[in-house]
């Protein structure tokens, strides 16, 4: 590649291979990744991220492969980078099989106000005023 690629081009172009291949072993999608942008120009460490994957999975899943990432920046060693894309691969495929979407609405244990709602209320009531209540209430419920 003539420009100098970013993470998430990295891992992007990871998922393409993959969707495009599903039986491709991790370790064989790691070959390709090197083959591909090995010899190139490195990321920059200023842009290691993966943005995209913000609400899609938990921040430690989709981040669990940057500082392998990072590390192979450092050590200028594709296969290092590589190996980090897949361990956040890895960590981004598995999450929606095992938990489903942080955002899904069928999860009723992701509802993270479930348990405080009715401590909310109480300091609500104590410390807000009657009338900022009332819109606060107004602007939850549509």
């Amino acid at each position: 590649m003539s420009d100098q690629p970013t993470v998430s081009d990295i891992f992007r172009r990871a998922l393409e291979i993959r969707q495009s291949n599903a039986d491709m072993s991790y370790k064989e999608l790691s070959s390709q990744i090197v083959s591909e942008f090995g010899g190139g120009v490195f990321p920059s460490i200023a842009l290691l991220t993966i943005p995209e994957y913000d609400n899609i999975a938990p921040q430690e899943d989709w981040t669990a492969g940057l500082p392998v990432v990072l590390r192979g920046i450092q050590t200028e060693d594709w296969k290092e980078i590589a190996h980090g894309i897949i361990i956040s691969l890895e960590q981004v495929e598995n999450y929606p099989k095992e938990s489903g979407r942080e955002d899904d609405p069928e999860k009723e244990w992701r509802n993270r106000s479930k348990g405080i709602a009715e401590a909310e209320d109480k300091v609500f009531a104590e410390w807000m005023p009657e009338e900022l209540m009332a819109v606060a209430k107004r602007n939850v419920k549509g």
